[in-house]
């Protein structure tokens, strides 16, 4: 039996171990480092918070801003009641931000159950109100000095019809 030894061969032959092993390890490290950002991610489900005095319910409403009856949300910061049948729980509280950007509300008071005659929301600059408890909540982020934050809901800007739905 004829054994040809090549320094060079040798040498590879010891390292491989060693590059095998650093591979697996760089693997490992991807999946820790990485790992923690898909619990970090959240569905928009869960940036509501379980409201249990506010029932979910499903609804879409399209709104014309063309209409007189909304021109007030043409203006950036000028908030609106809005009271359309099947529309959230007690209406819909809307404000412009941005010519793209909408905030909508549920305009029952999100720390009273909606069947107290006073858990209808007051609009008070670019705040609300809830008349039950005096409680104010800011209308660009929804959070206010109560428990519970406004019950958001989810707008779609198409020119100039909102698209709001739950």
């Amino acid at each position: 039996m004829l054994i040809i030894s090549n320094p060079k061969l040798n040498k590879l032959n010891l390292f491989a171990p060693i590059v095998l092993l650093n591979f697996k390890m760089k693997k490992y490290i991807f999946y820790l480092l990485f790992l923690p950002l898909f619990f970090a991610c959240s569905k928009d489900e869960n940036r509501r918070n379980e409201n249990p005095f506010l029932p979910d319910y499903s609804f879409t409403v399209d709104l014309n801003l063309n209409l007189p009856l909304y021109s007030n949300l043409n203006s950036p910061f000028s908030p609106q009641l809005v009271n359309l049948q099947g529309a959230g729980i007690k209406g819909l509280i809307i404000m412009k931000i941005s010519d793209t950007d909408y905030r909508v509300w549920e305009a029952a008071c999100p720390n009273q159950y909606p069947s107290e005659t006073c858990s209808l929301m007051e609009i008070v600059g670019i705040k609300s109100k809830c008349p039950c408890d005096d409680l104010e909540y800011n209308l660009t982020d929804g959070v206010g000095n109560g428990p519970y934050t406004l019950k958001p809901y989810r707008v779609e800007v198409s020119g100039k019809i909102l698209h709001i739905y739950n």
